[in-house]
């Protein structure tokens, strides 16, 4: 295990591999079928894709999740009309 520390690398990293992952292969797939190739475009199309996911990820992560929690930031309707 790796000290907290590395928390911000090891989440982006992990969240970037997950969805370039599938992402990759989902589009690949759409764009060009499953055939014999497929697995050699989709790695083609992972190695373009993850460093941009990874950097993108890394460096607004932050500034999304405080959007995030700003659109959130609202309690329930019935929690309100019952604290009235």
């Amino acid at each position: 295990m790796l000290p907290k520390k590395y928390l911000p690398f090891v989440a982006p990293f992990m969240m970037s591999i997950l969805m370039v992952f599938i992402m990759t292969a989902v589009i690949t797939a759409f764009n060009t079928g499953i055939d014999q190739g497929f697995p050699s475009r989709w790695g083609q199309a992972f190695v373009v894709a993850w460093p941009v996911a990874f950097s993108i990820i890394f460096i607004m992560g932050k500034r999304v999740q405080a959007l995030a929690a700003k659109i959130c930031n609202k309690e329930p309707m019935q929690k309100i009309a019952e604290d009235s």
